[in-house]
Order: structure tokens, then C-alpha cells, then sequence
């Protein structure tokens, strides 16, 4: 599955609307990932393909989304994003956790485990087979 573009109002439909809730609640029924990023941003090109990857890797258990941070400036805003690439992990419960920065696929991985998979029992793909 590719990553999916995300707009200022497929925000609010699929992840959280904050004009209508107070308190953080993720409307998804399984963990996501988003990536704020810029076409003019070298290090988000070599982000991009990973979280292709990942996108694949997880399938069915993982959302990846992407925010170009040049068209999406109040859905940047909203989450303080002042450097690029910019990472949002959004656990299916808790609160999420912003990672900024370019890291190699296996840190992002391990993050995935810890922070939205908690235990690191879910299966990729991969494993299933």
C-alpha cells in the first residue's frame, strides 16, 4: 500500500479533529505514521523510500501518511514542525510522539515496535510467510 497524501481536512476526517475535540483522540482503528516533508528537502527524498517500505512492510496493521509541509502550512503549524523531515508515530491509544529528522529504516522500525506496536508483537509481512 502506498503512503497516502494527507490534507488539512483528510486530518480532521481520518486522525483528529481538533476544531471539534478538546482532548487528543486518534479516529483510526490501527497505528499511523506521518511524514512532513518538502520536495526542496534533500534528506526527506532519502526518507521518502523508507517509509515506502514501511508502508509495505505493515501493511494492513500500519497507516503512513505524507504532509508537504509547503501546501499543508496550518496542518504543519498545528504540530510546531520546524524542521524536515518531520515524523509524527501515532500510537492506536496514547498520546503520539513527534521524531524529527532523517534515521535510517531500522530506527524507524524499532520505534514502530516500541511506541505503536508497545510490545513489538506484531508481524510484518515478511514474518507472516
Amino acid at each position: 500500500m502506498p503512503t497516502i497524501e494527507l490534507t488539512l481536512q483528510k486530518f480532521k476526517d481520518e486522525i483528529f479533529d481538533y476544531e471539534n475535540e478538546k482532548e487528543w483522540k486518534y479516529k483510526g482503528d490501527v497505528p499511523a505514521i506521518v511524514d512532513f516533508w518538502a520536495d526542496w528537502c534533500q534528506p526527506c527524498k532519502m526518507v521518502a523510500p523508507i517509509m515506502e517500505n514501511l508502508s509495505n512492510k505493515y501493511e494492513g496493521k500500519l497507516k503512513v501518511y505524507k504532509v508537504d509541509t509547503e501546501k499543508e502550512r496550518e496542518l504543519s503549524g498545528m504540530f510546531g514542525i520546524r524542521s524536515i523531515p518531520s515524523i509524527l508515530f501515532i500510537p492506536v491509544e496514547g498520546t503520539p510522539m513527534m521524531q524529527p529528522g532523517a534515521l535510517p529504516e531500522n530506527i524507524y522500525d524499532e520505534i514502530i515496535q516500541k511506541e505503536l506496536f508497545k510490545e513489538g508483537k506484531e508481524q510484518t509481512k515478511e514474518e507472516n510467510k
